[in-house]
C-alpha cells in the first residue's frame, strides 16, 4: 500500500519494528475489554503477518498508524472486507481501529478513519462502509458518530465468532455510512 498521510499520522503497512506494539494492543486488558480473548506473542505475530499480507495484496486493510513527528506506531486503523456478519453481504467493507491506551482521547482514530473513509469512497468506489462494536463499547460508537455514521438498530446482531461463554460480548451494534451521506457531510464542512 502507498502510505496515507494525515495532519499528524502516517497510515502504512506493518513493519517488523511494530511487533511489540501489535502484541501489546492485542493482549492489553483495557484495549481488549470487549473481546473474549487476548493474544499471546505467537498469535499476535501471526495476526500481524495476516494483516500485512492482506494489505500487500489488496492495497488496504487494518494498517499501522504511526505518529509522523516521532515514527511511533500507536495501533491500527483501516478498512477490511468483512464476511463474518451473517446479515451483511460478503463484500461489505468495515472500518475498524485499535490503539494503545496512552493514545486514546487525542483524536487519532477519528483523523485516521476520516482518511480511510475518503480512500474507501474515492479510491475503492464503495457505496457504503460499516462499523460495529459490542453494544457497551461507547468509546468506539462515539467515534462512529463523529465520523457521521448512523446507527442501524435493525442491523444489530449477535456476533457469530463470540462464544456463548461471553454473553455480554455477543450483541453488536451496527453503524453505516453511505458514500452519498459522506459526500454531503464533506460539502457541508467546507
Amino acid at each position: 500500500m502507498k502510505p496515507i498521510r494525515t495532519e499528524r499520522l502516517i497510515l502504512r503497512n506493518w513493519e517488523e519494528r511494530d511487533r511489540a506494539l501489535f502484541h501489546r494492543i492485542n493482549s492489553d486488558e483495557r484495549v481488549m475489554e470487549f473481546f473474549p480473548f487476548r493474544r499471546d506473542r505467537t498469535a499476535a505475530d501471526a495476526k500481524m503477518d495476516e494483516f500485512r499480507a492482506w494489505i500487500a495484496e489488496d492495497g488496504y486493510g487494518f494498517s499501522a498508524a504511526e505518529i509522523a513527528a516521532t515514527g511511533e506506531c500507536i495501533g491500527f486503523v483501516g478498512l477490511l472486507e468483512t464476511d463474518h456478519v451473517p446479515s451483511l453481504p460478503a463484500d461489505t467493507i468495515e472500518i475498524g481501529w485499535r490503539l494503545a491506551p496512552e493514545f486514546w482521547g487525542k483524536g487519532y482514530v477519528t483523523e485516521a478513519a476520516e482518511a480511510w473513509l475518503a480512500y474507501g469512497f474515492e479510491a475503492l468506489g464503495v457505496n457504503e462502509i460499516v462499523s460495529f462494536a459490542v453494544a457497551e463499547n461507547h468509546r468506539s460508537t462515539a467515534v462512529m458518530k463523529r465520523l457521521g455514521m448512523s446507527a442501524d438498530p435493525a442491523g444489530d446482531f449477535d456476533h457469530p465468532d463470540i462464544p456463548d461463554s461471553h454473553p455480554s460480548l455477543k450483541r453488536h451494534v451496527l453503524y453505516r455510512l453511505s458514500r452519498q451521506d459522506w459526500q454531503a457531510r464533506k460539502r457541508a464542512a467546507r
